[in-house]
């Protein structure tokens, strides 16, 4: 039976975020919310983990995975950034964006995406996930809710605990998100390309008028 977690949303308890932050270190999925969404995460090192988040989700390997980190500075540990590239993440952190960026090699080669050697990266704005962030001290690899067969991301605890039950060890519920995705964005082909539309407002960015490409995220 899968740990459910009934943390504040604004004010989380640190004997709760401990726990939650314990099924991490220990090699275990949770599902947690965001500023965007209810999301699976694991450890950034934990291979198995990220493997079994891929099952849940039903994607493959070319399906980006999501490091949510806790600041810019932890993402510039993780993914590679010109001063062009810097300034569009940093208009975007916290919120509700994912960048697609050049991993550095402080990311695992299991969970880059195989061909392109990229990773996701986002800093959320939510009391709850900075508090596991900050427990932890290190990014969360995360993937958005969403079952196979379903185009939206599941957005209630008990709703996510009858459907995983069993199949990952701890639900942190702190009541309902926004319940939309985030908007993903390519900064490692040269120009900004948006792979995804979702709760982040591309005017906040700066890039207005911007390419659009296909892509799995």
């Amino acid at each position: 039976m899968s740990q459910r977690f009934t943390l504040h949303p604004t004010h989380p308890q640190p004997r709760l975020v401990r726990a939650a932050a314990a099924i991490i270190r220990e090699g275990g999925v949770i599902a947690y919310p965001t500023d965007s969404s209810y999301a699976l995460g694991c450890g950034v090192r934990e291979g198995e983990a990220a493997r079994r988040i891929r099952t849940l989700r039903g994607m493959d390997l070319r399906h980006h995975l999501t490091l949510v980190c806790k600041d810019l500075a932890q993402v510039g540990v993780y993914a590679r950034m010109d001063n062009w590239q810097f300034l569009i993440v940093r208009q975007g952190t916290p919120g509700s964006y994912t960048f697609l960026l050049p991993a550095s090699r402080e990311v695992p080669r299991a969970v880059q995406h195989p061909r392109r050697s990229t990773i996701g990266v986002r800093v959320p704005d939510h009391p709850v996930v900075r508090a596991l962030l900050a427990e932890l001290g290190e990014p969360i690899l995360s993937s958005t809710l969403i079952l196979p067969g379903s185009s939206d991301p599941l957005n209630d605890a008990v709703e996510i605990q009858a459907r995983l039950d069993g199949r990952i060890e701890g639900i942190v519920d702190a009541g309902p998100c926004p319940a939309e995705p985030t908007t993903v964005i390519d900064l490692a082909q040269g120009a900004p390309a948006l792979v995804r539309q979702g709760r982040g407002d591309l005017a906040r960015l700066g890039i207005e008028r911007i390419g659009v490409e296909g892509g799995e995220v």
